[in-house]
């Protein structure tokens, strides 16, 4: 379903706003005279000259322990080639940015214009004051072996080429888990490598370290086969070239091989290749886009295969991303002079591991799986998965203190790890999780305000990205407009307007439909007909009778206006006595969740019971365990006041009916917050030794002033408002949301579609329905 991404939008995102992809933020107060004071002249000045005097102190007293500079010539820039510094910028940027959110480890992108590889180790060189660790990037081979192995030798801090040992590492765990399942040694398997690059020549030196034996190896290049006859072959291919020439091919060669690698080009390798290899062949096809050969073909080809890429879109991909950051981490934590063999083997081997264990409920909701396991689908841990940090990192670490590169060493590994763990958060996890689970079964989501620009921009970002089939209610021909105007491609989105005379069957039946929901509820025929041409009604009516999933409003009207037609049309579950809304914050410190924010004013101790139920089981289903705080202006009974008794009295109906559930209160919001006040002064709470993640309010006015404020003064990114307790999906947008915001919510709302619908709608589904062909005049691209 998910289309190529368009030129416009690539460029649109890196232009928006603050050009660029990154920004660098004071980690210190900064805001009276005394701050500046403290922070350059005449402050500044005692941390430089305890650094003068031993300049390990640089570690204590700047952020050089924990930054990285991610360094190219532009010479090798993905499949792009050799482009320049300048056009590969946006590539290293991305790198830091990846960085930052899987390893919290900070980065200056620095692109030099230097091609001679004597001048470029001597740039870097002068640059090793600034920074704990180097990561090389898109250098070109052969000089890009030349460079780290200089590097290597002349600094003091850790260097990595990710291009050469990335992969490597990688796809040595993968490679060892699919030996141990193919039953194979590697000592005796034999390899073919179809590459001769930085990354191939890598993995191959990589393997060898782990067993592989040379002579059972054979390597070709764009040229053929390697060998030590060939005067055109730089140094390291040179080392691992069979001795003697041969009259061999790829296909001659494949002919009873254990282990196909392929870092070259894509369709070189055809299933008749495939099926001369030997019993229980291993395939890594690791080109990228494309493949050597491509997965369904390869596994039809034989079933005793097991197959690798580097595509998100099969099974296996090996992603140089499940390394760096956590290698890197280990790397500085433990102040290391260098990213040894030893470290590398420690990091492939705690991957190779890590994919055997049993994989966290998170993993399996991401990819939209019941049980992932350690088989020939699952080699290699996902990408997604939260123990990555915790698991190499630490291997890392343990290794570089053990091989003697490690200037301080780790004393208590198990506070280390919860170090780790408590440096992310679960915000961005959560929001990668909440995108691969929307991908899994894309929804029928209807907006209803598609005559405004920003609804347009969500609509076709929610297509791309494969999350859902926007159905776009509004004045067509303004839609169009609008579109044309903003270089918006609407083919073959269906866009209704239910005044238009083409609707007037449709408006009648679904006015009858309504009619009979409230005839006695001071509704007459006429009228319900004529509230069919009211786009949330109309919209509401979709969702209802399935002919769409679930439905977001809202973004230019008034909260009732547009929430009172989905009450009416839906109504609430069977279990809710009311509904209520809840905001979702992505803070520093995880993901926090607020109710009710948006619908009861006064809710009853009764209601306030059966809000904090909703919400508990919304929390669930984003697969996190609620810890719950209910919240008053007292705590524990310190007020006798019928606000606090209020709270207190819910918290106990809430325990009757749930007694599992962590909840407590009433509680003040910064004593929920503050481990070491509820230790000393309330350790009978259930809070105590508890992350709380979500805060039930008394009454509406204190929710909606405390979100407000968390989110423009505290600056934490906010989803929802997200309506509890309809029987249906139907959100409503907060009045002049952005676009990112109005994305967050379409994948709330596919996502409660996926738990609400029991008739889930497939993609094939979607193509045969009768009202959706009708409307869908251009056919889509599924």
């Amino acid at each position: 379903m998910q289309k190529k991404l368009g030129r416009e939008q690539a460029l649109e995102y890196h232009a928006m706003g603050r050009p660029g992809k990154i920004e660098v933020i004071p980690t210190k107060e900064a805001k009276t005279q005394r701050d500046l004071s403290l922070a350059y002249s005449p402050g500044v000045a005692e941390p430089c000259l305890e650094i003068k005097k031993n300049v390990e102190n640089v570690y204590k007293y700047t952020a050089k322990g924990n930054l990285v500079a991610v360094i190219s010539n532009g010479t090798a820039v993905l499949g792009l080639g050799d482009i320049g510094p300048e056009a590969g910028k946006p590539v290293m940027e991305g790198k830091g940015v990846l960085f930052k959110i899987f390893a919290d480890i900070d980065v200056f992108d620095i692109e030099i214009n230097e091609k001679d590889p004597e001048k470029f180790v001597q740039i870097v060189k002068a640059l090793e004051p600034t920074f704990g660790g180097i990561n090389l990037e898109d250098i070109k081979a052969p000089e890009c072996f030349y460079i780290e192995k200089e590097l290597r030798k002349q600094l003091a801090i850790p260097v990595m080429h990710d291009d050469q040992h990335g992969t490597a590492i990688i796809s040595a765990a993968a490679l060892l888990n699919a030996l141990e399942l193919q039953k194979k040694k590697i000592e005796k398997a034999r390899f073919v490598v179809s590459g001769a690059g930085a990354a191939a020549l890598s993995c191959l030196k990589l393997y060898l370290a782990l067993g592989a034996k040379l002579e059972n190896v054979m390597i070709f290049d764009v040229n053929g086969f390697v060998h030590a006859e060939r005067t055109d072959l730089g140094e390291t291919a040179r080392e691992l070239a069979s001795p003697k020439k041969r009259d061999i091919n790829l296909a001659g060669a494949m002919k009873d091989a254990d282990v196909f690698i392929g870092l070259s080009a894509g369709n070189i390798v055809t299933a008749e290749m495939v099926k001369s290899m030997a019993k229980n062949p291993i395939v890594f096809a690791m080109a990228n886009p494309t493949p050597e050969i491509d997965y369904e073909i390869a596994i039809a080809s034989r079933k005793d295969i097991i197959m690798a890429t580097g595509r998100s879109d099969y099974p296996n991909q090996v992603n140089n991303v499940l390394g760096f950051p956590y290698i890197f981490r280990g790397a500085l934590d433990v102040r290391a002079s260098a990213i040894n063999e030893e470290m590398k083997l420690a990091a492939v081997h705690a991957l190779a591991e890590m994919a055997r264990k049993p994989v966290p409920d998170i993993v399996n909701l991401a990819y939209n799986e019941k049980n992932i396991a350690f088989g020939p689908d699952y080699i290699i841990p996902k990408p997604l998965d939260p123990r990555l940090l915790e698991t190499v990192a630490p291997a890392v670490a343990k290794a570089a203190i053990e091989s003697g590169v490690a200037k301080s060493p780790i004393q208590d590994w198990d506070a280390y790890k919860v170090e780790l763990n408590k440096r992310l958060g679960l915000d961005n996890q959560l929001m990668r999780v909440l995108g691969s689970k929307a991908r899994s079964q894309p929804k029928r989501l209807v907006f209803t305000e598609a005559d405004n620009l920003k609804i347009l921009k969500a609509a076709q970002l929610v297509f791309e990205e494969g999350v859902a089939y926007p159905i776009l209610l509004g004045d067509e021909k303004k839609i169009h407009q609008l579109a044309e105007e903003n270089q918006i491609d609407l083919e073959g989105f269906p866009i209704i307007d239910p005044k238009d005379k083409e609707f007037n069957e449709k408006r009648i039946q679904y006015g009858e439909i309504f009619f009979k929901k409230r005839q006695r509820k001071g509704v007459s025929k006429y009228e319900s007909i004529k509230m069919m041409r009211d786009r949330n009604y109309f919209g509401s009516m979709m969702v209802e009778t399935g002919e769409a999933d679930a439905m977001l409003s809202g973004l230019t009207r008034n909260y009732a206006d547009a929430i009172r037609p989905a009450l009416q049309v839906i109504g609430k579950e069977d279990s809710a006595q009311k509904i209520a809304g809840m905001y979702l914050l992505l803070t520093k410190k995880g993901p926090l969740f607020m109710a009710d924010t948006t619908v009861n004013f006064n809710p009853t101790a009764e209601e306030l019971a059966d809000i904090t139920l909703m919400v508990a089981k919304e929390v669930r289903n984003f697969n996190l365990t609620p810890k719950i705080a209910m919240l008053s202006y007292s705590n524990f009974g310190s007020s006798a006041s019928p606000e606090a008794q209020l709270m207190a009295k819910a918290r106990a109906i809430v325990k009757e009916r749930n007694p599992s559930l962590i909840v407590d209160g009433e509680v003040q919001a910064n004593i929920a917050f503050n481990q070491d006040i509820l230790k000393d002064n309330y350790p009978f709470s259930e809070l105590v030794g508890q992350d709380v993640n979500t805060l039930i309010f008394p009454n509406l006015a204190a929710g909606n002033i405390a979100y407000n404020i968390l989110k423009e003064v505290g600056g934490a990114d906010a989803i929802g408002p997200i309506l509890l307790g309809l029987k249906k999906p139907v959100h409503i947008l907060q009045l002049g949301s952005s676009v990112r915001s109005i994305f967050n919510m379409a994948l709330v709302a596919v996502i409660s579609a996926q738990q609400k619908c029991k008739n889930i709608s497939t993609e094939e589904e979607v193509k045969k329905s009768p009202w959706w062909k009708k409307f869908n005049k251009v056919a889509r691209e599924i």
